[in-house]
C-alpha cells in the first residue's frame, strides 16, 4: 500500500494505526481441514497486527472473513447461504466488510462476486498475507478487490499468528501436495508441495512451548513426505527428514505431546515408526487414510498403495506400539465401486480395528478426474453402503474402547466441550492416544480448580463408540502454564519466523536464531 493511500485513510507513514482503524472488530469463520484452521490463525494474526480486534462471541463485527473449503459440495452451499444472511446485516451496518478466502475462493475466483456482489475482498490460498492491504484498498476505492495468485507468494509461517488454544498448537511443516488422487482438488488449489526448513519448524514449536503450549501437531497435506520437496534447488532430498524432525521435537523441554497429520500410506517408512516408538513425547496415535479397501478402486483413485501394504503398515505400528490408536479416512461410493469392492473395504475395516474413522459419501467435485468418470454410483446405493460401514465401525470403536476399562489414562484437559453435564460435573480431556475422555473432576471446596490446559490422571470406568468415561475420580492433577494462560484468557501469538521457502539440511546443529519478538523463535 502506498504512502499516499495510507495518508488518505489516516494511517501515518510509520504504519501506526489510528484509533478509528484499530477499533475495527473482526470475526473469522473457518470451514474444512486442520490446514484451514491453522490458516485462520494466520489471518487473525495479520488482522491484529494491522490494528483490528477480535469481536466478542455472538457480537457484530466490522469485518467477517470466511476461510473456505472446496472438498465437498455442501461447503459451497453453506458459504453462499451464510453470505446471503450477511447481506442485510451489511446494509444496516455502514462500513462493514466481508472477505472470502481459502480453497473455494481459489477455485471459484470471480464466481464469488457473481453470486454475492456485496463481498468486498476475495483472496486465495497463496496470498493470505495480502488480506489487510486488500481490505484497505476495497475501503479506499469503494469497490470489491479480487486477488488470486497461482503460486505461493511466501510461506504462511512468515506471517504472524493468533492461536486458538492456550495449550495446543498447529505447526505446518509443508504446504501443497504432489499426489494426484482423482477425487481430490487440493493440489490444484494449494499447489505442489513445498517444505519448510527444519530450523524454522523447530523455532516455531519452541516459540509455542515458551508461551506454555504443551501439545503440538505437525501439519502437512502429506506430512511424511517432508524433506522430499525442498524449495532450495541446492538442497538434496532427505527421505528420513520427517523421522529426524520427530526426534528433534523430543529434545524440546516442556513439549509434552507431539502429533502429526496426515501421512500417506505409500510413503510411510519404518524410520517414522521407530521415531514414534522411541521418542517419549510423540503420542501413540496415527491417522492413516485408507479411502478404500479395494485394490481396484485404489488404483482408480490413484492411491499408490494396495490393501496388503496398508495392513502391513498397521501391523508394524502395533508391533512397535501395541496400544497405538489408529484412525482413518474412508470414501464410500467412489465411481465404479461395486458391491464386491465395498465388501473388501468392510473386510479391511474389520481387520484394521480402527479406533475411529472419518467416513464420507463420495460427491463429485468439478475439476477432479473422478467427477467425469463413468459408472457414478447412485446416491441411494451410496447411502445404504455408508450406513453399513458406519454400523461396523461403531461396533469396532465400542469394542476397542471397552478393552480400556479399568486402565489409567493421562488427560490434557480441553475446553472444546467443557463439562459434559452439570449433573455429573464431568470435564473433558484428550488421552495421549487421542481418545476423548469425559471424566468426573471430583473436586471439593479445598481442591484446586481443574482448568483446560491442566493435566490429570484418572481411570476408565465406561465406554461408548466415540468417547470414554472416567468416573473413578481424579488420581492426580498437575496445574500447568497452559492452564494459567487459559484461565487468564491469554492465547499464544507467534510473530513471523523463516526467511522464505528455502530449506537447509535437517542435520543443522541448531535452529536458526530468530530475533523478532520472543525467546526461542516465533511462528
Amino acid at each position: 500500500m502506498s504512502i499516499e493511500l495510507s495518508e488518505r485513510r489516516g494511517v501515518p507513514a510509520s504504519g501506526e494505526q489510528t484509533d478509528a482503524v484499530s477499533a475495527r472488530s473482526y470475526q473469522v469463520r473457518t470451514y474444512g481441514c486442520q490446514m484451514n484452521v491453522h490458516d485462520s490463525e494466520r489471518i487473525a494474526g495479520l488482522l491484529e497486527d494491522a490494528g483490528y480486534v477480535k469481536a466478542d462471541d455472538g457480537g457484530a463485527a466490522d469485518l467477517v472473513v470466511f476461510n473456505t473449503c472446496a472438498i465437498r459440495e455442501n461447503a459451497d452451499n453453506k458459504l453462499y447461504g451464510n453470505l446471503s444472511h450477511l447481506a442485510p446485516v451489511k446494509t444496516d451496518r455502514p462500513g462493514m466488510q466481508i472477505a472470502v478466502g481459502g480453497c473455494l475462493a481459489q477455485k471459484d475466483k470471480d464466481t464469488v462476486l457473481r453470486k454475492a456482489p456485496w463481498v468486498d475482498v476475495v483472496f486465495g490460498t497463496h496470498n493470505i498475507g495480502s488480506l489487510p492491504a486488500l481490505l484497505d484498498r476495497a475501503r479506499h476505492n469503494d469497490s470489491a478487490q479480487v486477488e488470486i495468485l497461482e503460486s505461493l507468494e511466501r510461506f504462511p509461517s512468515t506471517l504472524p499468528a493468533k492461536r486458538d488454544s492456550a495449550y495446543s498448537g498447529w505447526v505446518s511443516v509443508s504446504v501443497g501436495c504432489n499426489n494426484t488422487c482423482t477425487f481430490c482438488i487440493v493440489p490444484s488449489l494449494r499447489g505442489k508441495e513445498v517444505d519448510r526448513r527444519p530450523g524454522d519448524v523447530l523455532a516455531e514449536v519452541q516459540a509455542l512451548v515458551d508461551q506454555g503450549v504443551l501439545e503440538v501437531t505437525l501439519l502437512g497435506q502429506n506430512v511424511n513426505a517432508y524433506g522430499m520437496s525442498f524449495a532450495d534447488p541446492d538442497q538434496p532430498r532427505n527421505r528420513g527428514a520427517f523421522a529426524e524432525l520427530l526426534r528433534a521435537c523430543g529434545d524440546i523441554d516442556g513439549l509434552e505431546r507431539v502429533r502429526f497429520t496426515s501421512p500417506h500410506p505409500a510413503e510411510f517408512t519404518d524410520d517414522v515408526i521407530d521415531a514414534m516408538a522411541q521418542t517419549p513425547n510423540v503420542c501413540p496415535q496415527l491417522h492413516m487414510p485408507l479411502q478404500s479397501g479395494s485394490d481396484r478402486v485404489l488404483k482408480s483413485m490413484r492411491r499408490s498403495y494396495r490393501q496388503r501394504k496398508f495392513l502391513g503398515i498397521l501391523e508394524k505400528v502395533r508391533a512397535a506400539m501395541p496400544h497405538a490408536a489408529i484412525t482413518t479416512d474412508i470414501i464410500v461410493g467412489f465411481p465404479g465401486e461395486t458391491e464386491e469392492d465395498f465388501q473388501q473395504t468392510l473386510d479391511v475395516v474389520a481387520a484394521a480395528r480402527f479406533s475411529s474413522a472419518f467416513t464420507f459419501q463420495y460427491s463429485p467435485r468439478p475439476g477432479t478426474p473422478a467427477a467425469t468418470m463413468p459408472d457414478q454410483v447412485p446416491a441411494e446405493v451410496v447411502g445404504e453402503r455408508y450406513q453399513r460401514l458406519i454400523a461396523l465401525q461403531e461396533q469396532i470403536c465400542l469394542t476397542e474402547n471397552e478393552k480400556l476399562l479399568g486402565t489409567e489414562v493421562e488427560l490434557l484437559v480441553v475446553a472444546d466441550e467443557g463439562r459434559k453435564s452439570a449433573h455429573t460435573g464431568r470435564m473433558t480431556g484428550r488421552a495421549r492416544d487421542g481418545r476423548l475422555v469425559h471424566f468426573a473432576a471430583g473436586q471439593d471446596r479445598e481442591a484446586q480448580v481443574i482448568r483446560p490446559g491442566d493435566v490429570v490422571t484418572t481411570h476408565v470406568t465406561g465406554a461408548a463408540p466415540h468417547h470414554l468415561i472416567a468416573d473413578a475420580g481424579v488420581a492426580s492433577h498437575r496445574r500447568t502454564r497452559a492452564g494459567d494462560a487459559h484461565e487468564a484468557s491469554r492465547l499464544p501469538t507467534t510473530p513471523p519466523v523463516g526467511v522464505g521457502l528455502g530449506m537447509p539440511t535437517i542435520g543443522a546443529a541448531s535452529p536458526e536464531p530468530v530475533t523478532v519478538g520472543c525467546a526461542g523463535g516465533c511462528g
